[in-house]
């Protein structure tokens, strides 16, 4: 097993004046792996944040920045000094200087780490032998690799970037499946199936080419409201020799449990 500090090699001074801040998506507006394929600065923003009362680093501590790209594995992205204390608090509170050793790893370390505590910046002495190093890619990490079914939750505009990628094809052509669309703005829920012909890839490019997949109650709605408002995830998959009578009897149990086909809920009317 390779441990963090088995690449980063700090010395037991440098661990002590280390902390590590693990980036994650506040189910919000803010989501660090895809700022981190845009090239956001909001990502560093976020990294070098400070909340109310509560200062996360100090002028020349290192600062360590991770981002969850799955349930338990994190990318590296960032290896920075704190050059200075800016003194603010809702805001970004620091200057920092990038340490250019460890630049080759950014986008490429990718560590395995549970992390048992609320508290998202950790100092590195006590967390850094629990940071298993899971791979050294070649390439830079691509957000858009498919992340498996279970991890599934995409907006419309992401759909539309991913159904066209080879590996996202492959997954979802080859699935039955249940699938939920979820309204952020009104909350309202849709449960669909997927049997067809190229199965869930079918079902999800149609959606793609009009915002409503010939659904009555989602006909009701603007398109550009679909594309800004709508969320697409997958609640269960089936193999393709599953019966059809199956699928249409779980998305009913899934209708029923969602309470979708009440129309304060949901939009399978």
């Amino acid at each position: 097993m390779i441990l963090l500090n088995d690449i980063l090699n700090f010395s037991e001074k440098e661990l002590k004046n280390t902390k590590i801040r693990f980036n994650k998506s506040n189910n919000n507006d803010y989501d660090p792996a895809r700022l981190f394929k845009d090239k956001d600065d909001r990502l560093y923003n976020g990294q070098f944040w400070n909340y109310s009362k509560t200062k996360s680093f100090q002028t020349g501590q290192i600062a360590i920045g991770f981002i969850k790209i799955d349930s338990d594995k994190w990318l590296l992205f960032d290896i920075s000094l704190i050059t200075k204390d800016l003194g603010k608090y809702d805001g970004v509170g620091y200057e920092y200087q990038t340490v250019e050793k460890y630049q080759k790893y950014f986008g490429r370390l990718i560590v395995k780490y549970k992390n048992k505590s609320q508290n998202m910046i950790r100092r590195a002495e006590s967390v850094i032998n629990e940071c298993e190093v899971f791979e050294i890619s070649n390439d830079t990490f691509d957000v858009d690799v498919f992340p498996g079914y279970e991890n599934i939750d995409l907006s419309w505009h992401e759909l539309k970037s991913v159904v066209v990628r080879k590996d996202w094809k492959t997954a979802l052509e080859n699935q039955k499946g249940i699938y939920l669309i979820t309204d952020v703005e009104s909350g309202k829920r849709y449960v669909g199936s997927a049997y067809g012909e190229s199965m869930l890839l079918g079902r999800w490019r149609n959606y793609i080419e009009n915002g409503n997949g010939g659904n009555k109650d989602l006909k009701q709605l603007d398109f550009e409201y679909i594309k800004s408002n709508f969320r697409y995830s997958i609640l269960e998959i089936y193999k393709s020799t599953t019966d059809d009578k199956v699928i249409m009897k779980r998305e009913q149990h899934w209708m029923k449990v969602l309470l979708t086909k009440d129309n304060r809920y949901g939009y399978n009317n």
